[in-house]
């Protein structure tokens, strides 16, 4: 009797253990966590798979939070020797609803409208820059 409670105490710890590894995993924080209602409205991203990856992204707030746009920006999926590239938008002002490669990455009569850029390169330097065309 004494191995087999052993066995049930055992069986029991591991049981626990494993529902433990899942909800602790299945609860990670992500940008719908975040104040602000951000909102994507336009992605790029270059087909190049073999190379670097190129990422630019605008998004939407409801409000100047600059920590919060930096955590959005920490969140967003980066690739070794890549870069990822936020503008944020107030929302409600004039976004692009397309964006490009390169240099200028939307029509530039809406720069006046970025409140922030977030940049990982690819050494992954992370560049936060408020009102950036200002």
């Amino acid at each position: 009797m004494d191995k087999r409670r052993r066995r049930y105490l055992m069986g029991m710890a591991v049981a626990l253990l494993l529902v433990w590894i899942i909800a602790d995993a299945t609860n990670e924080p992500g940008v719908n966590d975040l104040p602000g209602n951000f909102e994507e409205v336009a992605l790029y991203r270059n087909e190049n798979n073999t190379g670097p990856i190129i990422r630019v992204y605008a998004v939407t707030l409801t409000d100047t939070l600059w920590t919060e746009m930096k955590d959005y920006g920490n969140f967003m999926p980066h690739t070794k020797y890549g870069n990822t590239k936020v503008y944020f938008f107030r929302k409600g002002s004039p976004v692009p609803d397309k964006l490009i490669p390169g240099a200028e990455n939307f029509s530039p009569e809406l720069k006046q409208y970025v409140l922030a850029t977030y940049e990982k390169d690819a050494m992954g330097t992370v560049s936060f820059r408020k009102y950036p065309f200002l």
